[in-house]
């Protein structure tokens, strides 16, 4: 990807910390795990062992980030 592309690219920068936090506090825990059916999400949740998670589960991140950037362009859309 080039620089430009990447300068465009909402993701960019951001950690998958930092998109399970905001994730968290716009839905919370039990919003999460009706959007994405992961058990990590449903019991006991927490950043920490999410991330363990997200980590070692390349689709379960895709729809973490997925979901993020709905999320990011409904509230666009919502503030327009």
């Amino acid at each position: 990807m080039s620089d430009h592309e990447q300068t465009r690219n909402p993701l960019h920068g951001l950690t998958l910390e930092r998109l399970l936090t905001d994730l968290v506090n716009h839905y919370g825990w039990d919003g999460l795990a009706q959007r994405i059916a992961l058990r990590c999400f449903e019991q006991n949740p927490s950043i920490a062992s999410s991330l363990k998670v997200l980590r070692k589960t390349p689709w379960a991140r895709e729809k973490v980030e997925g979901l993020y950037l709905y999320t990011l362009r409904e509230s666009r859309r919502q503030s327009r």
